[in-house]
């Protein structure tokens, strides 16, 4: 079987990966180790079918200061990305390569529970408004500050 054509997506989907993912809100820091994850997963495979991963930053960075900018642009990130996440693991089961087909579909689960995170905190927005972002700034700083139990 000719692996080069996944390869090529793989690479391709690294690319976009490691570009969009610069948008993220820095607050939700496990969905960012959670998508550097996919990263790497992505560039595992990608060694394993012989291909080369070239790690370097395709697009500059987006500079959104607004958390309403920043909520939209990841949420239509993680839609697109289990969009095409699917579409590929439709071609690998086309292509009886069931272990990366897995991979996919992993990461379809994944960022569609990314997607579901940043929905609730736009609709938390909504409801709240800017209050929210004052409350989770406060009861942060409760968990953070909180002792320890010894």
């Amino acid at each position: 079987m000719n692996y080069q054509p996944f390869i090529n997506i793989c690479t391709f989907i690294f690319t976009v990966m490691t570009r969009d993912m610069t948008c993220s809100p820095h607050y939700l820091k496990k969905t960012a180790i959670e998508e550097m994850t996919h990263v790497e997963v992505l560039a595992e495979r990608i060694l394993f079918l012989k291909g080369d991963v070239e790690m370097k930053v395709a697009d500059k960075t987006k500079q959104l200061k607004d958390v309403r900018g920043m909520l939209e642009c990841a949420a239509k990130m993680e839609q697109d990305s289990a969009k095409e996440y699917n579409e590929w693991a439709n071609e690998c089961a086309a292509n009886a390569d069931s272990a990366s087909k897995k991979i996919f579909e992993d990461l379809v689960s994944t960022e569609e529970r990314h997607f579901d995170q940043y929905d609730t905190e736009m609709g938390n927005l909504d409801k709240f408004g800017e209050k929210y972002l004052a409350l989770q700034s406060i009861e942060r700083s409760k968990t953070v500050s909180a002792p320890t139990k010894a």
